[in-house]
């Protein structure tokens, strides 16, 4: 009786563009809250200043649209203002927003770090330290 080769192992199909852009999406839960902030919320506010940055460098001039960022000249000064305006306003509120928004992640995620007891736990015992004494007198 002759005994037939074994056919080649099947591999599994590869997942298609979606079905691995669908497994990024939902492996980003697996981040850290601040890596998550950055990755989410950073980084798209970051591409659109530097956008802005870049086209205001080609209008202006870089020194200047480096100058109207940091507020060291007036958007009114600068020859194209429709774009040194928004440049303006987002060094001025936006950029330090999103510095407070990135302290304000890494500084929880550090107090996190060295937190030893659950909150839940300090909660309980602050209200039976601040209660009512028991039992009583006469």
């Amino acid at each position: 009786m002759a005994t037939s080769p074994l056919p080649p192992p099947v591999s599994p199909p590869r997942p298609s563009l979606r079905g691995r852009l669908r497994l990024w999406w939902g492996s980003r839960d697996a981040l850290s809250r601040t890596r998550r902030w950055v990755l989410l919320r950073a980084a798209p506010l970051l591409m659109a200043c530097g956008a802005l940055f870049v086209v205001n460098g080609l209008a202006n001039g870089w020194v200047d649209a480096y100058n109207v960022l940091l507020g060291i000249t007036s958007p009114a000064d600068v020859p194209a203002q429709w774009c040194a305006w928004p440049l303006s306003l987002t060094g001025w509120a936006l950029l330090p927003a999103f510095i407070g928004g990135l302290v304000g992640y890494v500084v929880t995620a550090q107090i996190n770090r060295h937190r030893t007891r659950d909150l839940d736990e300090i909660l309980t015992e602050l209200r039976t330290l601040t209660g009512p004494p028991d039992g009583g007198g006469t």
